[in-house]
């Protein structure tokens, strides 16, 4: 190694020594000045021996060449989100549910609920090379240029391990003030709060802006399997973090009981406006991991784990008027329309009614003062009315009892809150119909967004989903804002989605009842789907995770003539009718996974846990996160806890981990 050589080294060394003192312990070794002094002296190095600039020199951290475009990343392990709970009750019943699965033996760490965005970051022998956002938790898109500019992020951790973390990156208070200062004196649109800047600012295409942004990030995960780290739990897990140099929120704790969690809540409750960063809550999970595989997940959030949300912001404005809309399904729901009013950071003018029992059960009529907040400081909604503001002449509002859209009557289905309109030709269910045919977890058409498909049915260009597989190049340049070259890809899109696996077009066509998991369950299931259309309410119903309202809906659903005419019409513009998935045919007796349900527990040796799901899922197999009489085998590593002990007490087959690999090979 020469001297420049060795120099540039020594300088890489001190200002990652340097950066991460100042901006993950908060703790300076030396002036900024110094450190200022020592980068301009690398990147004059670097300048004049391209040759030795290390892929995480501290001087990529200003942003590079402008992108074209994000691509997509697909996650090693879905970036789940967490269910909510609003109130005491809802954390105790929380708990209550958690010791009913678990036992009396458990306990919680509780942190900080940072108002950001998630992020994902992959690293290759403790260098990082790849970060993403969170997206729809299965795919994201590729940020990495853009990350690495946020100093809080280490570009070489200090062992050299290949890893995946979560986090939340954001935007501090200071950073956020004085962005908008700036925004303010270039006459710029300002940023409603922190969250959207932090969002904003790590999805642009020039990365040297978001290098500008100042912002930092909070790292609290292990994408996948913590237990293949050798960490009994998740408390264990954040300090093995922070050792690798890992920014980790400080302001965490472990807690043996409920009553230490409200206790936290309380605190952080009233100590949150002195933060330098927002909270919008406080996370709570159970520690232990063999008890979260216990718990295992829904179809959406892990069942061990929960977000306390701090209540909302409340504020006073007028009802004007209420927007009538129909939904695909034909529900009819009610909108406030408001004088606009700031709450939580944004300007509202529109809040959800729900339904006609709410309407009448908060006697909301128009021309009142209502109270509005934000549902999870997300969706606006109104809590309720100040009658000693309320007109003379107000009268009760009553709901209409024909369509707003098609003027056919409107029924209540017994047991059914809502009025809902069940004319099949209904424009309105038609046009959201066709929104959610095309959207991305169901055919995932690209460039069909709400307004094009809006103008393609005020135009007659099509009557139902099949009507897209018609579209011509002709057709779509006289809409609005629509080229030559974006219809051309408009109509690849179309033509590309004919070749998508069936659970695709199941969800995309809105059955009732029927989301992403029940569709892909029905997909694997059935295979093809004239097999589903034939299937009867038992059939059905002798499938997991399948129940009664579903199966009927299911069935309902396709003995309705008008649908068995579209699924035609769809076949005959060669829409793929069959799953696409990779499902094991074996034959009886061949291997010992096949249409098993299998537990793994404990710590794996030589497999992640990981790897030997996905192996026994190739070969049939379907792996469960808890035991149950259903189940048919165990697979025990070491540290086996109270799964090994259920399976006994039920007889079941229990094999380690030698044996499992041996009869993988």
């Amino acid at each position: 190694m020469n001297e420049i050589e060795q120099r540039i080294a020594e300088l890489n060394k001190l200002l990652h020594e340097y950066g991460y003192a100042y901006y993950v312990e908060d703790k300076p070794l030396v002036e900024d000045s110094v450190y200022d002094q020592l980068l301009h002296e690398l990147i004059a190095l670097e300048e004049a021996n391209p040759q030795f600039i290390y892929v995480d020199s501290p001087t990529q951290r200003v942003g590079g060449a402008v992108l074209e475009g994000f691509q997509k990343v697909t996650h090693q392990t879905a970036m789940l989100s967490l269910s909510n709970a609003f109130n005491e009750a809802d954390l105790r019943d929380f708990d209550r549910k958690i010791a009913q699965a678990v036992g009396s033996n458990y306990s919680y760490v509780c942190e900080l609920k940072i108002d950001g965005l998630a992020i994902s970051l992959r690293y290759e022998n403790g260098v990082f090379v790849q970060g993403a956002t969170r997206g729809d938790g299965s795919v994201g898109e590729d940020i990495t240029a853009n990350l690495k500019t946020v100093k809080a992020i280490p570009l070489r951790l200090k062992k050299p391990v290949t890893i995946e973390v979560r986090g939340e990156a954001y935007m501090p208070k200071k950073s956020f003030e004085q962005l908008n200062a700036s925004r303010i004196e270039n006459g710029e649109e300002l940023f409603a709060n922190p969250r959207n800047a932090a969002a904003g600012s790590l999805r642009q295409l020039d990365s040297k802006i978001t290098a500008s942004r100042n912002l930092s990030t909070f790292i609290y995960a292990i994408g996948g399997d913590g237990e293949s780290y050798g960490m009994a739990g998740h408390w264990e897990m954040l300090k093995y973090l922070e050792n690798l140099g890992f920014p980790s929120n400080k302001e965490r704790e472990y807690c043996e009981t409920i009553d230490d969690v409200l206790a936290f809540i309380q605190k952080w409750t009233e100590a949150r406006p002195n933060l330098a960063y927002e909270i919008d809550g406080i996370v709570i999970k159970v520690n232990a991991y063999a008890q979260q595989d216990e718990l295992g997940f829904t179809a959406k959030s892990p069942r061990w784990a929960i977000a306390y949300k701090f209540p909302a912001e409340e504020v006073v404005t007028k009802l004007i008027d209420i927007e009538l809309t129909v939904g695909r399904t034909g529900v009819i729901t009610p909108t406030a329309i408001l004088t606009p009013v700031l709450v939580a950071g944004t300007t509202v003018s529109r809040a959800s009614l729900h339904n006609e029992d709410l309407i009448r059960e908060k006697d909301i009529r128009l021309g009142d003062t209502v109270i509005v907040r934000k549902a999870g400081d997300i969706i606006p909604q109104i809590v309720g009315v100040i009658v000693e503001q309320r007109p003379e002449d107000a009268v009760s509002y009553q709901m209409p009892t024909h369509c707003p859209a098609c003027d056919e009557e409107v029924v209540r289905i017994e047991t059914d809150v809502a009025l809902r309109c069940v004319n099949p030709l209904c424009p309105a269910q038609i046009a959201e119909g066709v929104k959610h045919f095309v959207s991305r977890n169901a055919m995932n058409i690209d460039g069909l967004g709400e307004k094009v498909v809006e103008q393609l049915l005020r135009e007659n260009y099509i009557q139902d989903v099949s009507g897209l597989y018609d579209l011509t190049i002709e057709q779509l340049v006289n809409l609005d804002r629509m080229g030559q070259k974006s219809a051309t890809n408009l109509v690849d899109a179309v033509a590309k989605s004919k070749d998508n696996s069936l659970e695709r077009l199941l969800f995309g066509l809105g059955i009732r009842h029927v989301g992403e998991k029940a569709a892909k369950i029905l997909a694997e299931h059935f295979e093809t789907m004239d097999a589903l259309m034939l299937a009867t309410v038992d059939q059905l119903k002798d499938i997991h995770e399948i129940g009664d309202k579903m199966a009927e809906s299911v069935v309902a659903y396709f003995a309705n003539e008008q649908i068995q005419e579209l699924i035609n019409r769809l076949k005959d513009r060669g829409i793929n009718m069959t799953y696409k998935g990779k499902k094991v045919v074996v034959e009886v007796g061949t291997n010992p996974f096949a249409g098993k349900t299998i537990v793994l527990t404990g710590k794996l040796q030589q497999l992640t846990r990981n790897e030997a799901k996905a192996k026994i899922e190739q070969l049939g197999g379907i792996v469960a996160g808890s035991v149950s009489k259903k189940t048919d085998l165990v697979i025990v590593g070491e540290d086996a806890g109270s799964k090994l002990e259920k399976a006994q007490s039920l007889g079941i087959e229990i094999w380690d981990e030698l044996r499992l690999i041996d009869q993988l090979l």
